[in-house]
């Protein structure tokens, strides 16, 4: 049964911890890295063969496995993707940043180019579950970035297949290459190469720990978008709330993960009663019933506020991924939400909506990392490059000055430079 707590009568330590792995997979991780760098395709077979239980003829996902998997999609999920994909296009679309040119001064050029990332991998998470979704948010933006090649790696099934309505949004979404491996060695494969896989030069999308593990490692190699920990929900609800609502919006988090954490931060002890006793209610009913209730047994939480000002200040310390702000008059708080990886407005705004289908990317900081990083976006597939350009005369007038602050560092070598042109 979910814990309930009254602000400021138990240490904060308790409300504000989080939970923690218990499993140490840096040294797996890094073994298994190690295998794929030296072994490459072998090796991924033989992690195929022992995690996933299945022995692969090809890698690769050809061009009728993807069409065929499309055809068998129910018509009406297909056109429910299609209409996401194009509600995340109209959202992202507007995040594009454009070179820009300054010549604010004489002789003076400067300016940034923008330009897309040219090789980047998508990991879809497979497993206990299958996510279509995650493939439409991060594919889209990478596609709205110009990205050359977009590179999606993904667990198969025993049977050697992919889950089909993963290859068809991949199909809606423009993805260029699709290959039948996941976990660490999938990582390792987008960030090293191998025979068949071509290395990238950024990793994005969610995963287990063994994935985020294997990201961490990979850093510096490639580029990746973050490293993300189990999902997490916040809700801050006032008295008037359902309680059903309430408790069916912190569910739809419970079950993704039993270290999932759902917290629900109310000015309302009749609430925070009867939103207990909906999650005890709801519980059985759900087909992931038994990650649910770890998930609420063990990490959730109910906090009782002295009021929604302080229900609010209790969600910028936690920093939560996702943020539902359940009042008659959200736009009341938004400007006083400091940290919060996504933030869904009103009574009538689940979390569900921004998995799925409203357009904001769902690709979201976890762990408190909301405080200092933003959601996945068109910035994660672009890089900038800066140019300079000087003339003679314009060289001439400050040159002196550069090598004075040079000089000061020591940089003797760095004033002589910018002195040379002036003495010739």
């Amino acid at each position: 049964m979910i814990r309930i707590y009254k602000y400021g009568e138990v240490e904060n330590s308790e409300i504000f911890a989080r939970v923690e792995p218990k499993v140490d997979v840096a040294s797996i991780v890094s073994d298994i890295i190690r295998q794929v760098r030296q072994n490459g395709d072998e090796a991924l077979f033989d992690y195929c063969k022992k995690f996933d239980h299945v022995e692969l003829a090809s890698l690769e996902v050809s061009a009728e496995e993807i069409d065929a998997a499309f055809a068998s999609v129910d018509a009406d999920l297909i056109r429910v993707m299609k209409k996401a994909s194009e509600n995340i296009y109209e959202f992202h679309k507007r995040q594009v940043r454009n070179s820009f040119v300054m010549q604010e001064q004489d002789g003076v050029v400067m300016g940034q180019r923008v330009t897309p990332i040219e090789r980047v991998g998508l990991y879809v998470p497979g497993g206990t579950a299958a996510y279509p979704s995650s493939v439409l948010m991060n594919a889209i933006p990478a596609k709205i970035a110009g990205c050359g090649m977009i590179v999606m790696v993904t667990p198969p099934s025993k049977d050697g297949t992919v889950n089909p309505a993963i290859l068809a949004a991949a199909k809606i979404a423009g993805v260029d290459r699709i290959f039948k491996v996941g976990g660490a060695q999938a990582v390792a494969a987008l960030a090293y190469g191998t025979e068949t896989i071509p290395c990238v030069d950024k990793i994005v999308g969610p995963g287990n720990a063994f994935v985020a593990e294997a990201k961490k490692q990979v850093f510096g190699k490639v580029a990746i978008d973050m490293i993300a920990g189990p999902s997490e929900i916040l809700v801050v609800a006032d008295g008037t709330c359902d309680p059903d609502v309430v408790a069916a919006d912190l569910l739809s988090q419970a079950e993704h993960d039993k270290l999932a954490s759902a917290v629900l931060v109310t000015d309302s002890e009749a609430l925070a009663y009867a939103v207990r006793d909906a999650l005890e209610r709801q519980i059985p009913t759900l087909l992931r019933a038994e990650i649910a209730r770890e998930s609420i047994d063990h990490n959730g939480k109910i906090i009782i506020a002295d009021d929604l000002m302080s229900a609010i200040d209790i969600a910028n310390e936690i920093a939560p991924e996702h943020l539902e702000i359940c009042t008659d008059n959200p736009f009341d708080y938004l400007s006083k939400i400091r940290h919060a990886g996504s933030i869904f407005m009103g009574k009538y705004c689940p979390e569900a909506l921004g998995d799925y289908f409203a357009g904001p990317n769902h690709t979201l900081p976890t762990s408190g990392t909301a405080r200092f990083s933003s959601p996945l976006s068109v910035d994660d597939f672009v890089k900038k490059s800066q140019f300079t350009y000087y003339t003679k005369e314009a060289l001439d007038a400050v040159s002196a000055d550069v090598a004075k602050f040079a000089t000061q560092e020591g940089l003797t070598a760095h004033a002589a430079s910018a002195l040379s042109r002036s003495k010739k």
